[in-house]
């Protein structure tokens, strides 16, 4: 890790992802490098909740995996995956339950199965005692009225926030910690989020790059390739800290700690 590097974790990375098969230790590699200290790898279907299980074992206490069922294959939730589900929400490696939630932007699943799967994953997570790790792309209402309908505030994280402040808000009203990515990072889409970042709770305020999704557009030089990674999570920090008015190193300190209390992770050197 260079020396002036800050302590980061990055609460959502797709390593399971096909982009990351021919150099996924080196990626793993070059995040640590980077300061990049922990990493949770998200699970959206079973067969990327395995793969996230199995390298959060191959690197404790430095890699850690979620379980769950993304709305866009809500299709598959059956009885069968929720045992299956449910089993994995009780590993160690696990320290969430999800990518789970609603996603009416693309509709890849019928809006009813979304819904049922979402619902059922919020069941397997308060059994779990584990957060959820939250999806929620144009179904707004409905999203925060199934969150409402099973009781009270939520222990998770709203995913890749890319909302407004009626969103932000209603999240924080929910208990939730918000998840901001490389979104941030774009001035053609994302500069409205600079506005909301002093509105959020240092405590509740976490990073991820979703890589290989969401390449910040702040690199310089530009990043050879489109597959973002986990070592430029630091990009994401920069301007989340610069919008809060805060130091890098002050801003990194706080949502690691936000991190490391959500998830229960042990710090590590």
């Amino acid at each position: 890790m260079s020396v002036d590097a800050p302590t980061l974790v990055d609460i959502g990375v797709n390593l399971a992802h096909e982009s990351f098969a021919a150099d996924r230790d080196a990626v793993i590699e070059r995040a640590f490098t980077a300061g990049v200290r922990q990493m949770v790898i998200t699970g959206s279907s079973l067969e990327s909740t395995e793969q996230a299980i199995r390298y959060a074992r191959n690197l404790p206490g430095r890699l850690f995996a979620t379980a769950g069922v993304h709305p866009h294959h809500a299709s598959d939730w059956n009885a069968q995956t929720r045992a299956a589900i449910e089993s994995a929400a009780r590993m160690q490696e696990v320290v969430a339950v999800g990518e789970c939630g609603l996603d009416y932007y693309r509709d890849l699943a019928p809006r009813a199965a979304q819904r049922a799967a979402f619902e059922a994953q919020l069941e397997v997570a308060a059994r779990s005692g584990k957060p959820v790790f939250l999806h929620q792309r144009d179904a707004h209402e409905d999203f925060t009225a199934i969150l409402r309908s099973v009781g009270g505030t939520y222990t998770g994280v709203a995913h890749c926030f890319t909302g407004d402040r009626r969103e932000l808000d209603a999240y924080l009203d929910l208990g939730l910690h918000i998840g901001i990515t490389g979104w941030i990072c774009d001035e053609r889409r994302g500069a409205h989020l600079i506005s909301l970042m002093r509105f959020i709770p240092a405590a509740r305020l976490l990073i991820e790059t979703d890589a290989p999704y969401l390449m910040p557009r702040n690199l310089r030089p530009p990043a050879p390739t489109r597959r973002n990674e986990p070592a430029w999570l630091v990009h994401i920090a920069e301007a989340v800290a610069m919008a809060r008015g805060e130091s890098l190193q002050s801003f990194a300190a706080a949502s690691t700690a936000a991190a490391r209390a959500l998830f229960h992770l042990e710090e590590t050197d």
